[in-house]
């Protein structure tokens, strides 16, 4: 690595410190990211290894890969808003009747599992903070749901070919099948999953203290229940279709979650064109002022600078490092606890480059490094709240500090991680790839 790089490597680690210690700095971490972007394609610029005029259509394509993930974002978050403000998640937390922590830490955490799998993490976990803010009012309690969802989101995403960036990634390019990522990782998962519940389980202690919003459920809302069931049907509908979209006509996921925005727009529009004060309140056009833009901002200036150093070669170089290590299952080990740090998205396409699939055995298809990778990069990313798409969401959210999650859910992220790992390399040596 030439000194020019560890500069630039320097630059991302100070910048990602501050983020950090947002609270002990008070600077919000969007315009610390937003500087480091900024900052690290300067700098990429003045050592020579980019230029701005000759390479604009690099700087184009990491922005419109970036785009992609903030669309989805913003149109997933609108959605989740637009059902809100509708009352139509009381429909749900009305059936949620358990007053226990430990009981209700178990059904949030079983159905962000199974909702990831079929949405993808990112949009499960927005819905069930959604949810929480209806079911907990305490905070420092909801936090703790919060990390929940974010393991759990992370962990139901790996095993499912559809639910994270990564698993697409590997499903589409043909390294997995979709059968074989879901038989060989779905217990590595599971176990993944269960370690932290267990543990942060017998932590909450007592009855949760509802949230004031699902004592008054919908009698305060100027819409019907028929109102709000229509928005939340469509709303929830078009969120699991858009994976459908997807695979019909085989636009990226951000067209379909702009399709339900779209569509989910022109129904309230209909629904509230004779009632001036209800639609002045719930348009759609009102609601999206709402949505957390300083977290999509935050988005866009982390994955920038992910983008830059992908650009300047960090991360290509850094995964044939791993590969020098010479066993595959450490190599994977090690690119999931990275993609807690970096976006496991260019970690991850960087590994792809370092294999012929046409091979056999273990880096064929359905081979162990490309299912072990699949949970690997899946899951490692709830190691740091900012270590996949679901926690930053989550953080944006419920504005869940880093030093916090650090120092409560990290230790059991980490536990539930090594877990789920033991589990697939034991499976694999003895029953899968024998």
């Amino acid at each position: 690595m030439t000194s020019a790089m560890i500069i630039m490597v320097v630059v991302f680690v100070i910048g990602y410190f501050f983020i950090a210690m947002e609270h002990t700095f008070k600077i919000n971490k969007s315009a610390t990211a937003l500087l480091l972007a900024v900052a690290m394609w300067t700098l990429y610029v003045a050592i020579g290894g980019f230029h701005a005029g000759e390479n604009h259509g690099v700087l184009i394509e990491a922005l419109g890969d970036t785009a992609e993930i903030l669309f989805f974002l913003l149109g997933a978050m609108t959605i989740v808003e637009t059902i809100d403000q509708h009352g139509g998640f009381s429909i749900i937390t009305d059936r949620i009747t358990t007053k226990s922590k430990r009981k209700l830490l178990w059904v949030i955490a079983i159905l962000t599992f199974f909702m990831s799998a079929v949405l993808d993490n990112l949009t499960t976990s927005i819905v069930m903070c959604a949810l929480l803010r209806k079911l907990i009012s305490d905070k420092k309690d909801r936090w703790f749901f919060g990390g929940m969802v974010i393991l759990a989101a992370n962990a139901g995403g790996a095993w499912s070919p559809i639910g994270d960036v990564t698993t697409i990634m590997l499903w589409i390019k043909g390294n997995i099948t979709a059968g074989g990522v879901i038989k060989e990782t779905l217990l590595a998962s599971i176990v993944c999953l269960v370690v932290p519940v267990a543990g942060i389980s017998m932590m909450l202690k007592g009855e949760i203290e509802k949230s004031p919003e699902s004592q008054t459920g919908n009698s305060l809302s100027p819409v019907s229940k028929f109102q709000s069931k229509v928005v939340l049907f469509t709303g929830v509908g078009f969120l699991v279709f858009t994976p459908v979209f997807k695979t019909i006509t085989h636009l990226p996921p951000y067209m379909g979650i702009l399709l339900g925005l779209g569509v989910l727009w022109v129904v309230t529009e209909l629904m509230h064109k004779h009632s001036p004060e209800v639609y002045q309140k719930m348009n759609i056009g009102n609601i999206i002022t709402r949505v957390d833009t300083p977290s999509v901002l935050f988005f866009l200036g982390i994955l920038m600078a992910v983008a830059c150093l992908s650009d300047a070669g960090h991360l290509k170089l850094l995964a044939q490092s791993l590969d020098k290590l010479g066993n595959f299952y450490l190599t994977d080990l090690i690119i999931g606890v990275l993609s807690s740090i970096v976006d496991n998205v260019p970690l991850v396409a960087a590994a792809m480059g370092m294999y012929d699939i046409a091979s056999v055995g273990h880096f064929g298809v359905d081979g162990a490094f490309w299912e072990f990778l699949a949970y690997c990069a899946g899951t490692g990313g709830s190691l740091l709240i900012i270590g996949s798409a679901a926690g930053v969401a989550v953080m944006g959210m419920e504005k869940i500090d880093f030093v916090w999650y650090l120092k409560h859910i990290s230790i059991w992220a980490l536990l539930g991680y090594l877990a789920g790992a033991g589990v697939y390399v034991l499976m694999s040596m003895f029953i899968f790839h024998t």
